[in-house]
């Protein structure tokens, strides 16, 4: 979808939007059409909802990825890396996305970029499928105080009265 916009003087500005997530049943359905034929990779957000390990929101319209290169879509968060050397890959349907543990230290990594609420939901999945704790989750050395800063917050989630 485009969206022209008139700045004064005559001046037109083209925005690029890819699909937003309405047009669909399901986020994997989302991604597989809008990425299709595309080098990137799910990250964050996008690649929780790709593990099913987020549901995402309804009306979404953002789709976080990682790439060699940036395209015109506005409603992408493009990520750019040289390669996707060393980050590590799963594929699901046809997608790429990164790992839970890959996501989970990149979401760590960028948390003053990142939707809170999609990581602290799927930690607090989790830690509850795995008996109420965090054992198999490989946390990197350099992102430990910022999971320890929050890991009480995916504790104590689905703790409500």
């Amino acid at each position: 979808m485009d969206i022209i916009l008139e700045k004064p003087h005559g001046e037109r500005v083209i925005i690029i939007l890819a699909d937003s997530r309405s047009n669909y049943l399901s986020n994997r359905e989302w991604f597989i059409n809008v990425l299709h034929g595309k080098d990137v990779v799910l990250c964050h957000t996008s690649a929780l909802e790709c593990l099913g390990q987020f549901p995402g929101y309804i009306n979404e319209n953002q789709i976080d990825v990682y790439a060699t290169a940036r395209e015109p879509y506005e409603n992408i968060n493009w990520y750019i890396v040289d390669d996707f050397t060393g980050i590590m890959i799963v594929d699901i349907a046809g997608l790429r996305c990164t790992s839970f543990n890959q996501t989970i230290n990149d979401m760590l990594r960028d948390y003053n970029e990142i939707d809170e609420q999609s990581l602290i939901q799927a930690l607090a999945g989790f830690y509850y499928r795995n008996g109420g704790n965090f054992s198999g989750l490989n946390i990197e050395p350099q992102y430990t105080g910022q999971f320890e800063a929050i890991r009480n917050w995916a504790i104590e989630y689905y703790n409500y009265e």
